[in-house]
Formats: structure tokens, sequence, C-alpha cells
């Protein structure tokens, strides 16, 4: 008991005493030295809130509506243009080949017509040049298997004629080298698939027989590789293509490579 009673008194002891000291402090606090009016406390810093980032909008995985094409078309070509803008050309609207061009702007997802190419034609090729110029080759047009070539220019929205090619072809490759030319593959001259090949270059408008492949085929893949040379793969001949060869710029020859 007495313990106890003394634990109680000493603690009470020590408030009062704490009590005493907080009220010198305060008075300390508020007045000067000199028994002036004290000096206006500092306020304490606030913390200012970090503002929350704004989560950039996120497209759901699918496929979603988009503007309409001017032309029903089938069989037509699609490049992507240096400005992301996309050059829809030729194809067919189920009766005849077409001559004329779009384009499609992805910013506001509309088609909006540009010019047309001097010859209708669909199953060509359309292959973007280093200088932003798409290269136009070949197909078929309402009546003949074309040679004939021509190149789009985005700055001005218009088709110009150039080099015409060896041989006519629709259904063939076209594949843009390291060097800037293009090299035409394959395809069909409408009674037999090609093993032929030919090089455009941008600098003459020139197209100019190149080695020919091992395989005859028509509608293969053509694809560049790291090295600067071209897989050609698969196609129809008599029967679907399963072998596959590679084309050498440097050589200008083509060589078989393993199978499908």
């Amino acid at each position: 008991h007495r313990t106890v009673t003394r634990a109680l008194h000493l603690g009470l002891a020590g408030m009062l005493v704490a009590l005493a000291v907080a009220g010198c402090s305060a008075t300390s606090a508020t007045e000067s030295p000199t028994g002036g009016a004290a000096p206006t406390a500092m306020p304490s810093p606030t913390s200012i809130p970090t503002p929350t980032p704004t989560a950039s909008p996120t497209r759901e995985p699918g496929f979603s509506p988009t503007g309409s094409m001017t032309n029903a078309r089938v069989s037509q070509s699609a490049t992507l243009l240096a400005d992301g803008r996309v050059l829809i050309a030729g194809g067919s609207d189920g009766s005849a080949s077409l001559a004329s061009g779009e384009l499609f702007d992805p910013k506001t997802g509309r088609f909006a017509v540009t010019g047309s190419m001097a010859r209708a034609r669909m199953f060509h090729t359309a292959t973007l040049l280093a200088d932003g110029r798409v290269l136009i080759a070949g197909g078929w047009d309402n009546f003949h298997f074309v040679a004939s070539a021509e190149l789009y220019d985005p700055e001005t929205g218009a088709f110009s004629p150039t080099g015409t090619m060896a041989t006519a072809r629709h259904y063939h490759t076209a594949t843009l080298l390291v060097d800037g030319r293009v090299l035409m593959s394959g395809g069909s001259d409408g009674s037999t698939a090609l093993a032929s090949a030919e090089l455009y270059d941008p600098n003459t408008g020139k197209f100019t027989a190149t080695g020919s492949m091992v395989t005859a085929r028509s509608v293969p893949t053509a694809t560049r590789l790291t090295d600067g040379r071209v897989l050609i793969a698969g196609g129809y001949g008599l029967l679907a293509i399963a072998s596959a060869e590679m084309y050498d710029p440097t050589t200008g020859a083509f060589s078989p490579t393993g199978s499908l």
C-alpha cells in the first residue's frame, strides 16, 4: 500500500513539473526578453500534394470500324507511306480493273481521293522506295497482263510513268533491297509460272534482268534478310511448292536453301 501510494505521489509530481515546464516554454515563445511583443512565429511549411499522373488512353485489343473507302475494291495494293498515311491503289470493283487511288489518314480515320494511275491494274505490286515514292509495277488490266510501271509521289498526289519491265507479270514479288533497288521475281504471264527476275533502279527509272530463280513460281513470298539477301519461298507452279531459294544482290544469283 505504501509503495503504491508513493508511486502515485511521484507520478502526480512529475505531471505538475511537466505542466510547469510547458507553461514556461509557452511564455517564452510569446514574450520577448524585453517585455515587448513577441515576433510572429513562422508557419510550418505545408506539404505540396504531388500531382497524380494522368494515364494515357489505352486502346482495347480487337477490331473497330473506321472510315470507308471511296470505292469498293478487291486485289488492290496498300502501302504505308513515310508520313503514316496508307496509299490504296488499283484493284477491281468486281467487274473491271481500277486506276483510281485513295489515301487513308489514321489521324482522322478517313479515306480521301488522290491521283489515278495511268493504267488500271490489279494483282500488281506496290513498293515504298527509299525516297518516299511508291513503285507500282505489273498486274492485270481489263484485257492484258501488264509490264508497265509508274511512280506515286505523296507530295504531289500524282502518278507518273517510269520504266517498263522486260516481262509482263502479275502475282509476282517486289522487294526493296538495301541499296534502294527493287527485286521483281517470279509471278505469272497468264499461261505459266515465271522463273525470271529483274531489278528496278530508281536512279535511272529502268528495269534490268538479273539471275533467274531455280524454280518457276507464282504467288511466292519474298523477304529481305538482315544480311541483305532475299528469301523466296513457296508459291505455285503446276502444284503448290515447298522449296525455297536465296537471292544474293552482290552476285545477282539465286541458290537453293531448305524447303518448307
